[in-house]
């Protein structure tokens, strides 16, 4: 900008003026900054209507054209969503017992086979006896 007076029409007093800086009127439109905006802000809210109208439309045709769950999921009631289908892994919620405990009984199990001794089928004349012994 320009530290000199351009507008010398004007009568002294009619527009603020500092002694160092200058401005024409010509320069800055109000008006056309408050156009501008309500246009930019119409613009925006029809953008936005249209975007829910688009998400409205395609989420009901989806809806329509969703395939109903398998029965072995609709046994599942309402939790059918959130839950994976059987056999779940150990220590996801929902599974019943501790992957720590189903270890230990299964050691347990084996640790007992292992140590016993009796037929398996007499009349062919298989039998089990215990590791130590075999």
């Amino acid at each position: 900008m320009s530290t000199e007076s351009h507008n010398s029409a004007h009568p002294t007093g009619a527009l603020p003026e500092h002694d160092t800086v200058a401005f024409e009127t010509r320069d800055v439109k109000a008006r056309t900054i408050y156009v501008l905006s309500r246009g930019a802000g119409c613009l925006g809210n029809s953008l936005l209507r249209g975007l829910r109208l688009i998400l409205r439309v395609t989420t009901k045709i989806a809806a329509e054209s969703d395939t109903p769950p398998p029965p072995v999921r609709q046994e599942m009631g309402k939790d059918y969503l959130t839950m994976p289908p059987e056999p779940r892994l150990q220590g996801v919620p929902g599974h019943g017992t501790d992957p720590q405990y189903d270890l230990r009984e299964k050691v347990r199990e084996d640790t007992e086979a292992n140590e016993k001794a009796g037929w398996i089928d007499q009349t062919t004349g298989v039998a089990q006896i215990p590791v130590e012994d075999a």
